[in-house]
């Protein structure tokens, strides 16, 4: 008996939008977080693809997530857009206030569009690589709750505030990266735990503080930022500018849905597009070209570019569709027949 799963992306897709729609998402919201989940899948990014969707139900059937609401487009300034989620995931939000994001920046150089008061989960790469498809330059920023430590300390207070980039290359893959400000991103030690495998030193801190290699132990203490203090400092930025500068909450004041309680895990993203034609005028291809000899010159030295194995695995997907744990397949059909 195999031990995995593979679909069709027709078939992938249709599965999502059964899970979400038969628990209660409108259509629209199914929509937006199936083609983010989708993406990652087809990128093999396993971590933020297809298996996201269970924690979507469990929040949503804990009562910390509005499943159906529509998020509210408030026109801030000439350069910046707010949108409320109202509880709702931020996903929708986000293609709510994507064109603003784009005129703004071609009208200003510079755009700003901040999302309040959303559930977050998913990889910021889709939306960045979103603006980059415009022509545009994107970063994305967004805490999340407190899982990791700052450098030197034993207890969670910064979230894995991944911080995600696209610059846009017309006829090639953009020039794209994605990370969190620790050393891993969550969802891979959660599927170090379910696989039953230990993580490597260095990810995390067990309840007490010390180094630990078990994955549960990790999840009931603390990761670690990458680079140590360097990383500590940009995860603080990140919290601060998706936070208290676009008037939504630190990360620390947040709390995952149970089913206890329907906790707080509603906080703010911020997403900044620049416009190269804005800035440059009539020079800006000429620009965008000098740009080109620095991703030449890495890969003339055999090094790579981020995610150069993404945008191959997109390939290999589109071909041959998309392969899942066996068990993770399982869960989500459960989900649908429960729904």
């Amino acid at each position: 008996m195999t031990d995995t799963v593979t679909l069709s992306i027709d078939q992938a897709e249709k599965l999502g939008l059964a899970v979400l729609e038969d628990n209660g998402f409108s259509s629209a919201h199914a929509g937006a977080i199936v083609r983010s989940v989708m993406s990652a899948q087809i990128d093999e990014c396993h971590s933020h693809g297809l298996y996201r969707l269970i924690g979507c139900v469990q929040t949503a059937r804990n009562g910390g997530l509005d499943t159906k609401v529509l998020p509210e487009v408030i026109d801030q300034a000439p350069a910046i857009t707010r949108v409320n989620a109202h509880k709702g995931c931020s996903l929708l939000s986000f293609e709510t206030g994507l064109p603003y994001l784009v005129e703004k920046a071609r009208h200003c150089g510079i755009s700003v569009l901040a999302i309040n008061n959303s559930f977050h989960f998913s990889a910021l790469w889709p939306e960045v690589e979103q603006i980059s498809a415009h022509g545009l330059v994107g970063i994305a920023m967004t805490p999340t709750h407190a899982f990791v430590a700052p450098a030197g300390g034993t207890k969670p207070l910064l979230g894995t505030n991944p911080i995600a980039f696209s610059w846009p290359r017309p006829g090639k893959t953009p020039y794209t990266f994605d990370f969190a400000t620790s050393v891993i991103a969550r969802g891979e030690i959660e599927l170090h735990r379910r696989a039953g495998k230990d993580i490597p030193e260095g990810w995390a801190i067990d309840a007490d503080g010390q180094p630990t290699t078990d994955a549960t132990k990790a999840l009931e203490g603390a990761m670690l930022t990458f680079g140590g203090h360097k990383g500590s400092a940009l995860s603080t930025m990140i919290g601060l500018l998706a936070g208290p500068l676009i008037g939504d909450v630190l990360g620390h004041e947040t709390h995952a849905a149970s089913e206890d309680a329907p906790g707080n895990p509603h906080h703010g993203e911020i997403i900044i597009a620049f416009s190269p034609e804005t800035f440059l005028g009539a020079e800006a291809q000429q620009h965008l070209d000098h740009a080109e000899d620095l991703f030449e010159r890495i890969m003339a030295q055999g090094a790579r570019l981020p995610s150069q194995r993404r945008f191959e695995a997109r390939e290999r997907s589109r071909q041959s569709g998309v392969t899942i744990p066996k068990a993770l397949h399982d869960e989500l059909v459960a989900l649908t027949m429960a729904g």
